[in-house]
């Protein structure tokens, strides 16, 4: 579920950010758009995804303590989850697209 999200998430950037640039952005210029872009759905995805495994990690039942557990390793893989997808993908996106333009100017 955790890797399927932030796979899902980091496509849209990758996608939005080639649609951009096929529209004629500059590259660094469509990496910033699409990243705002999809910065609210990406949010508000894993937001409620992680808010909505509260009672479950706060539960206190019979039984709830290996819920509790594994409630708090999803809630805590879809943060990182978000803070990489959110700041990384963009970032090595950018890197690679820098490297892409250097040798196309070299050859």
């Amino acid at each position: 579920m955790l890797v399927g999200l932030g796979t899902k998430n980091s496509i849209l950037i990758v996608d939005f950010t080639n649609q951009l640039k096929a529209e004629g952005k500059p590259y660094r210029q469509a990496i910033i758009e699409a990243s705002k872009g999809r910065m609210r759905p990406i949010l508000m995805t894993t937001l409620s995804m992680a808010i909505g495994m509260l009672p479950i990690a706060l539960a206190t039942g019979t039984s709830a303590e290996w819920k509790n557990g594994l409630a708090w390793v999803i809630i805590g893989g879809l943060l990182s989850s978000l803070i990489l997808t959110v700041f990384l993908v963009p970032m090595v996106y950018y890197g690679v697209d820098r490297v892409k333009e250097k040798l196309k100017i070299k050859n």
